[in-house]
């Protein structure tokens, strides 16, 4: 598909599609990047381009793409323990849930198969906008978090989905095990960047870009010491969850990476799940969720330390919806 423009005013390229085209400066960036954008009949690779009054931009969406995989042996045995449930699937979006230690995308660091492998490996339609690592990923999930994503299978449905992550139509509720009961109900409003002694770890930083989480009370254990709380992003910093909590004195079972203490031989992963998804359907409009059940392990830690009847209430759809009334 293309799309053609007139330039009345002069403007750097990348701010005239900003303006003009659906789609996120990231994927901006990559259509100039792997030249799907002409001026003047001519290809150019620069967002920084001056555009001039009267100049023709002419933009081409990719199609979404079946790629060959890379060593489909090697990715088969890497996920053979790894079971990826199909929640929903028509043609223009999947909605999965990932299980606990699988990475979603390809990264210098990674080594072993990724979830876009997968995808690629059962030859799923996948679009193409946000670069060759990320087909059809609109929104991501750790390496040691489970549950539910959407996949986008079409460059139209990436566009609309990315755009409802920027309007807050689309989100998650997440569930997590921590190691000591919140207080209260509560909402941490602190800025978040990369942790300036350790690399591999985000940090509270008071230059950092802004994040907001909330945190719901649910249940606590049957010994008082851990709580099984639901968690609700405003923003999308990496491990948010995870920090927010660690600036309160509070940790999530299992992540040794923000101070968990346990006993580590007895959990082998943290306890944090993307549980419920909401959104609407990127083409009909229709407003959808879909909720991600529990890894096996997780629910085994709830069956053994928590009271299960009033746990089944309170991670309940509309129960979790409702916990959050306390934001105004």
């Amino acid at each position: 598909m293309y799309k053609n423009f007139i330039v009345f005013e002069a403007n750097r390229l990348d701010k005239f599609l900003t303006l003009h085209i659906e789609a996120s400066r990231n994927q901006i960036e990559q259509l100039i990047k792997k030249e799907f954008v002409k001026v003047d009949g001519k290809t150019v690779t620069k967002g920084g381009l001056k555009l001039k009054p009267e100049q023709k931009v002419e933009v081409e969406f990719p199609q979404a793409v079946l790629e060959d995989v890379k060593n489909p042996e090697f990715i088969k045995e890497s996920l053979k323990d790894k079971i990826i449930e199909i929640i929903y699937e028509d043609e223009y979006i999947m909605v999965l849930n990932k299980p606990y230690n699988l990475t979603v995308h390809d990264a210098p660091s990674v080594k072993d198969a990724t979830l876009v492998d997968w995808l690629k490996l059962n030859k799923i339609s996948l679009s193409t906008i946000s670069g060759e690592e990320r087909h059809g990923i609109v929104h991501r999930l750790d390496k040691g978090t489970s549950g539910v994503m959407v996949i986008a299978k079409t460059n139209e449905a990436h566009v609309n989905l990315s755009k409802q992550l920027e309007n807050k139509s689309m989100g998650r509720y997440y569930l997590a095990i921590i190691d000591l009961p919140l207080k209260d109900n509560c909402i941490i409003e602190k800025p978040i960047a990369r942790n300036p002694n350790n690399r591999l770890k985000m940090a509270v930083v008071d230059n950092g870009k802004y994040a907001k989480s909330a945190f719901a009370k649910l249940e606590v254990s049957n010994n008082q010491k851990n709580e099984l709380i639901a968690c609700k992003l405003f923003t999308g910093r990496t491990h948010q969850i995870r920090v927010h909590l660690s600036s309160i004195n509070r940790h999530i079972l299992g992540d040794n990476l923000y101070g968990f203490k346990g006993e580590l031989n007895k959990i082998n992963r943290f306890y944090l799940h993307a549980y419920i998804l909401y959104l609407n359907h990127p083409i009909t409009n229709e407003k959808m969720s879909f909720k991600g059940n529990l890894s096996q392990d997780m629910q085994q830690y709830l069956y053994s330390n928590f009271n299960m009847e009033r746990v089944d209430d309170k991670i309940d759809e509309n129960s979790i919806i409702n916990s959050f009334d306390f934001i105004s």
